[in-house]
């Protein structure tokens, strides 16, 4: 006769499935950030943790070098945010100023609100929620294939790109759709999240240090007059 499992094992199943209870975590990480970010981020990690679910499938993977993801990480960020704001936006027609962002100027008031922003709701919630649990959660419907891989980037893209439309606009969506398909063709080849985190991280604080130093119009013509 089977034994019934106990009941934190079919809550752990049950969390990882996609049944009543496993729809109703999805939801609720979905809208923890309508309360307060990163909040849907730490969820994450709290049903990772109830459903028992291997933190590498999250792409929580120790590094081999700490020194080594932070160092790629920064260099990489910092170059891919000059090459969006010098080259790629302005092809897109994008302003040269960020006006959701102009208040920054010279503000040093605002500087540590932005770390704060940058580092911990940008680098490491985003993307542990638009890269790290989407893409488990979907690559368990699609497959781990190419094709399902590619399919996930896209489609995680897109709703990264539209979570900046309240913010930044058009213009924001642009770039974030380009980011998004950036870090998460790192993510699918990679399958680990804290060298996109720091990238993540550092292509924004380098966002925000051109516009305190009100080098936006400068950087946005550096290529095309």
């Amino acid at each position: 006769m089977l034994i019934a499992p106990p009941v934190n094992d079919r809550i752990a199943t049950a969390l990882r499935g996609f049944g009543p209870l496993g729809i109703l975590a999805i939801l609720v990480i979905l809208l923890g950030n309508g309360l307060i970010k990163p909040l849907s981020a730490i969820l994450v990690l709290v049903w990772a943790w109830l459903s028992r679910t291997p933190w590498r499938e999250i792409g929580y993977m120790r590094p081999k070098s700490w020194i080594s993801v932070l160092g790629v990480g920064i260099v990489l960020g910092a170059t891919f945010k000059f090459l969006m704001k010098a080259v790629v936006m302005p092809l897109f027609g994008a302003p040269a100023i960020n006006q959701a962002y102009h208040f920054l100027v010279g503000n040093r008031a605002a500087l540590p609100a932005m770390l704060y922003t940058m580092v911990v709701i940008a680098g490491f919630g985003e993307e542990t929620v638009f890269r790290g649990w989407m893409f488990e959660r979907l690559g368990k419907l699609l497959g781990s294939g190419a094709w399902a891989k590619t399919a996930i980037v896209l489609f995680t893209s897109s709703l990264f790109a539209l979570a900046h439309y309240a913010d930044e606009g058009l213009a924001g969506v642009e770039q974030a759709m380009i980011t998004g398909l950036v870090f998460g063709t790192m993510f699918a080849i990679t399958g680990r999240i804290f060298m996109v985190m720091v990238a993540h991280a550092a292509f924004d604080l380098t966002a925000v240090a051109i516009i305190y130093e009100d080098l936006e119009s400068t950087m946005a013509h550096l290529v095309f007059k």
